[in-house]
């Protein structure tokens, strides 16, 4: 039977009977075994219980009522065990700010929580946080064992599809066919961001090095962000005549949701190949975008992340370099057979920040890999890194 590991105040009457009541008979109603520290412990150190309890558990609920701090203790090592989607979050409804029985100064849901998908319930209605209760529940296991074999399940498919049908009929118009292809999603922190601190924030997260940056914006007619009724949408189209000629069109929703497709800046300095040094600055720079925008939205750095980066039109190109300061990987005719590569990592804003290196290592390996099993010395990747974070591109 599947498990489940209820994190709440122990001793307190009325929360008892939240438990005992309601969400013990839901999560039992759901095919959940529900376990409670003080119920279930087998005599062992408690420490150690809890943490196999949350280790080993298929749906956690933890109950916030209170402020008690080793309820906020033991969500925070559930969260360190990257278990967001098996994490429940309730609380009295008292203790929502937007409520009307909201005492200023009395209990409240702590800030760094405060903007996750919190079930509050009303004492005088605990049949509708019941219901509402197994629902959410049923959805979680839903999720939770599809997601293990389907890493998508997070991203909104038909949101993607609509922007990407647009943004290769522009790639091609150009008759270009190189691309790199970013999607980002924010899992478990919600947002309603308007158009217009979209934009200022977009703005801002750009990160202006070479050719143009990721999320470009650009104040000109034609060229510049349009308002739509879910986010705003940038393309940018310039003919090859151009010395800045390329594609761009990216897209971000208001709850965060981001989409981008770029032509390679490869193909306007030597068409036919693929420069190992100018992806890994791309994808650090993707990477460091994402930081300065959602953070820049507000979202915590503990907060969890999911970024998938695909380049296509490879088949047939040669992994070279646009530096001779930097040398091509061995072998040095190392041509890829597959056309498209496509990478996903699920992490967070603090971890990309802190481990910057390895996550970008996490892309390119299997981007490498398909031009004759090329493999990029640790040493290398990490002094690309470094030196664009420093504000060199070598």
């Amino acid at each position: 039977m599947r498990a489940a590991f209820i994190i709440m105040q122990i001793g307190d009457p009325e929360l008892d009977t939240v438990c005992e009541d309601f969400i013990v008979p839901v999560l039992q109603s759901c095919g959940l075994d529900p376990k409670r520290v003080d119920k279930h412990n087998e005599g062992r150190l408690l420490k150690s219980e809890i943490v196999e309890f949350i280790e080993s558990s298929d749906i956690i609920v933890a109950d916030l009522t209170n402020e008690r701090p080793n309820c906020y203790l033991e969500v925070g090592y559930t969260m360190g065990l990257d278990k967001f989607r098996n994490l429940i979050l309730t609380a009295r409804e008292d203790h929502n700010p937007d409520s009307p029985n909201y005492q200023k100064g009395g209990h409240k849901i702590h800030f760094d929580l405060s903007g996750y998908d919190i079930l509050f319930w009303d004492p005088k209605n605990l049949n509708g946080f019941r219901e509402d209760l197994e629902k959410r529940v049923k959805r979680r296991l839903a999720i939770i064992e599809p997601y293990t074999t389907a890493p998508h399940s997070y991203w909104d498919e038909e949101w993607i599809s609509e922007h990407r049908v647009l943004a290769f009929s522009g790639l091609k118009k150009l008759n270009k066919s190189g691309f790199m292809e970013i999607r980002a999603a924010l899992p478990d922190f919600r947002l309603n961001v308007a158009q217009g601190e979209l934009l200022h924030k977009a703005k801002a997260a750009q990160i202006n090095t070479f050719g143009w940056p990721i999320g470009v914006v650009i104040d000109k007619a034609g060229l510049r962000p349009i308002p739509r009724t879910d986010g705003i949408v940038a393309e940018v189209a310039v003919n090859e005549g151009d010395s800045h000629s390329g594609y761009d069109y990216w897209a971000l929703r208001k709850d965060g949701a981001f989409y981008l497709l770029k032509s390679l800046f490869e193909d306007k300095r030597k068409p036919g190949h693929l420069f190992f040094n100018t992806r890994i600055v791309r994808i650090t720079e993707t990477l460091l975008y994402c930081i300065r925008l959602y953070s820049g939205l507000g979202v915590p750095l503990d907060s969890r992340i999911l970024v998938g980066i695909r380049h296509g039109g490879l088949k047939g190109r040669v992994l070279s370099t646009s530096s001779i300061a930097r040398r091509v990987p061995p072998p040095t005719s190392s041509i890829s057979t597959e056309d498209e590569v496509y990478s996903e990592v699920g992490t967070t804003l603090e971890k990309i920040e802190s481990d910057l290196v390895n996550v970008v290592q996490e892309f390119t390996q299997p981007l490498f890999v398909v031009f004759d099993f090329s493999e990029l010395d640790k040493k290398v990747l990490e002094n690309i890194v470094n030196s664009y974070v420093a504000g060199k591109v070598i």
